[in-house]
């Protein structure tokens, strides 16, 4: 090992403050040796300060971006070598693959929720089109209807809606009040009708499921509970098992605690679609290796290994996101 110092630098380069052994992996070094050869830190026993943490900070995004800004321009313009380039070796050159595909999937959740909650979209349930949209009370006797800004409703889009002919009503266009159009709703839309059937359920006990293979029992437990929920409208799961008289375990709680997100699902149905909107890219990610498994196994007779179809998944899928994210912004 050589002692012989370099030239003069400045800073926390400087030859004073450099080290014999690397202070991040403890690897040997020379004194001429700027940074780490084994992990790339750089060779000083410097005390951190300020200005050296904001520049250390700023650099790494001047090195991120130079990154970003290629695995953008190849990703967009030249979607087929991005993939290729990058198992190839050209790892420097572009982002992380999984790292790049949570910040593009990040940035676009976040501006969709930002547009959305801007352009002030209504999640009620509601019919759109010809059908006047409606609004069902906090106790679901009451109904309000949101007319046109003429303020009247289109009765005639009512009845089509609902098979009935419009010429079997004379004087239609003289509905004069909103006791008339009530009734007329009460009447011809099947959405406010009351049901007359009773909910009934079909009683099995704890003994017979136990006798059933594994995945026969779970579906006829998941359907007992939702039965039973929509006959009993008893949503404590521990009251409920203890009125079917099975098991209180962790697992039958858990999947009888499930009918009221069932429910709540079918009465805001757009809010339901909403939350699975927002954990897409989670469930991507999850299902990413499944999904590099399934083109490995198509592939399997071609060189490719199975962490290639990784990356080449993550990219098709950071592709969709930089799409949809520059459909989204106005």
């Amino acid at each position: 090992m050589t002692n012989q110092l370099p030239k003069k630098t400045v800073g926390r380069k400087a030859a004073k403050f450099r080290g014999p052994e690397c202070l991040n992996c403890s690897n040997t070094l020379e004194l001429t040796d700027v940074y780490c050869s084994y992990c790339g830190q750089l060779n000083t026993t410097k005390s951190l300060v300020l200005k050296d943490f904001f520049g250390e900070f700023i650099g790494s995004i001047i090195t991120y971006d130079s990154r970003f800004r290629h695995t953008l321009k190849d990703l967009l313009f030249r979607p087929g070598t991005i993939t290729r380039n990058y198992v190839d070796g050209k790892r420097l050159t572009y982002a992380n693959p999984f790292r790049f595909f949570l910040s593009v999937s990040i940035i676009y959740f976040l501006l969709s929720g930002i547009i959305s909650s801007f352009s002030g979209t209504d999640n009620r349930f509601s019919k759109n089109g010809d059908v006047p949209n409606f609004e069902l009370g906090a106790t679901g006797d009451n109904i309000r209807i949101f007319t046109t800004p003429t303020d009247t409703v289109s009765y005639n889009s009512i009845l089509r809606a609902n098979g009935i002919p419009v010429d079997s009503i004379p004087g239609l266009e003289n509905i004069p009040n909103k006791k008339e159009v009530d009734s007329l709703i009460e009447l011809f839309n099947p959405l406010f009708k009351k049901k007359d059937t009773i909910q009934t359920y079909d009683y099995i006990s704890e003994e017979h499921l136990d006798t059933l293979h594994w995945f026969p029992r779970i579906l006829t437990r998941f359907e007992l509970y939702i039965d039973f929920y929509k006959t009993t409208n008893i949503k404590d799961p521990l009251k409920a098992l203890d009125s079917l008289k099975h098991d209180n375990t962790k697992y039958n709680r858990w999947m009888y605690a499930k009918n009221e997100g069932i429910d709540q699902a079918r009465e805001n149905p757009s809010d339901f679609f909403n939350y699975l909107i927002e954990k897409t890219p989670f469930f991507v990610f999850f299902f990413t290796p499944f999904y590099a498994l399934f083109f490995w196994l198509i592939y399997s007779k071609k060189k490719y290994t199975y962490m290639e179809h990784m990356i080449l998944i993550f990219h098709i899928f950071s592709f969709i996101f930089l799409v949809m994210l520059i459909i989204i912004v106005p």
